[in-house]
């Protein structure tokens, strides 16, 4: 059997699981990842997963990478959280000349963060300069540089526009000290995350650290990943992070059904027909969505690979699986925490915690419900395949 791109990445993230679980209490309470998880993550290659193997990357195939953040989400959501972003955001290399990649990525520690879609960059000889503010950069304080995505105004005033007449939007990158990070990432979930604001002013960006970000055409790297896209990498791996979640929750909830005998109950918890149909329901639910997923990524990597094209039905495909698996996930913990009773909200056992990440990770752009619209409309335009 052929092995996949990044073959090993899920079984060097699973032997770091003991050494992320001792930390994690650390990651909590200090809001962002500790040094010798960031220094695991950096030696084991994990952030360089969807780096281009020209760059010394994994260039790894998409299921790997999801598999390698579930297993790491199993041992903390923050860690897979950043460790997703970061990972994702690496994939930019694709479109940086080499010189320019190997400046960012392989200077120690290697590590690009960026936050969302705001704000312009003005043209200006030899490249751009910026005054601006982002917001939601995880993973941001372990980074080394930062990206941002930002409409670009021409010399004469004038917003720039594509050939279809679409606003030319670049992703700017910079490294971390030329920013200043406001410590605004006090969340319910995710807490480790460090999904702080950042803000330049009056900054100078040359011209080669000023790309466009999922462009085929500007792409310098041939190899099939990078055809899939930084939006559609993300939401198969914030998916898979979920998955992770709600497995380790999920399983907690089975070992505590095991040995627990609830309060003013006549039967143990293994022996009550209820709860016993509720672990079989919920555990239906997890496979079948982690299949769906999985089997969506696999089908559109199969099909990119031998097609060298990332189709509208595969974006389409990868949304649908990616929202539903999410939403499925966070129904599976929610379960799982209510079947724990009251065991469940006591910080010292593995239900709380995961419950407040579940549903910070529902709350993101990947599980946004209008999503299902979009597949909707999709699916009621003429000519669009509705079979996968």
């Amino acid at each position: 059997m052929t092995q996949l791109p990044g073959f090993g990445l899920a079984e060097r993230a699973r032997a770091l699981a003991p050494l992320i679980g001792r930390e994690a209490d650390a990651i909590e309470r200090e809001r962002r990842l500790t040094q010798p998880v960031v220094a695991a993550l950096i030696e084991n290659g994990l952030y360089r997963a969807l780096l281009p193997q020209s760059l010394g990357g994994a260039e790894a195939a998409p299921e790997v990478f999801m598999q390698m953040l579930e297993e790491v989400a199993k041992a903390d959501a923050s860690v897979a959280w950043c460790l997703g972003q970061c990972g994702v955001c690496a994939m930019i290399a694709a479109s940086l000349d080499h010189d320019t990649a190997r400046e960012i990525f392989n200077t120690p520690p290697g590590i690009l963060a960026w936050g969302a879609v705001a704000h312009e960059a003005r043209a200006v000889e030899g490249g751009y300069r910026v005054t601006a503010r982002w917001d939601f950069a995880s993973g941001s304080r372990q980074a080394s540089w930062l990206g941002a995505h930002v409409r670009i105004v021409g010399t004469d005033g004038e917003p720039r526009k594509n050939a279809d007449g679409s606003p030319e939007a670049r992703t700017i990158l910079f490294p971390v000290a030329s920013a200043t990070l406001h410590d605004v990432w006090h969340a319910i979930g995710l807490a480790g995350t460090g999904t702080d604001s950042y803000e330049v002013s009056d900054l100078f960006i040359p011209e080669r650290f000023a790309t466009f970000r999922d462009v085929p055409s500007a792409l310098r790297e041939a190899g099939p990943l990078y055809g899939l896209g930084t939006g559609s990498a993300f939401s198969l791996g914030f998916a898979a992070v979920s998955l992770g979640v709600a497995r380790v929750t999920l399983d907690a909830a089975i070992t505590l059904a095991r040995g627990k005998h609830q309060s003013l109950a006549t039967k143990a918890m293994r022996d009550n027909a209820a709860g016993q149909g509720l672990i079989g329901r919920t555990e239906g639910d997890l496979r079948a969505a982690r299949a769906y997923l999985y089997a969506t990524a696999g089908a559109m990597w199969r099909e990119l690979t031998a097609s060298g094209e990332f189709r509208e039905p595969h974006r389409t495909a990868v949304r649908l699986a990616a929202t539903w698996t999410i939403h499925q996930s966070s129904k599976v913990v929610d379960a799982a925490y209510h079947m724990a009773g009251a065991t469940a909200v006591f910080r010292n056992n593995p239900f709380e915690r995961r419950f407040r990440d579940m549903h910070a990770i529902a709350q993101q752009i990947q599980a946004r419900d209008t999503h299902y619209e979009d597949v909707g409309n999709a699916i009621l335009s003429a000519g669009v395949e509705t079979s996968y």
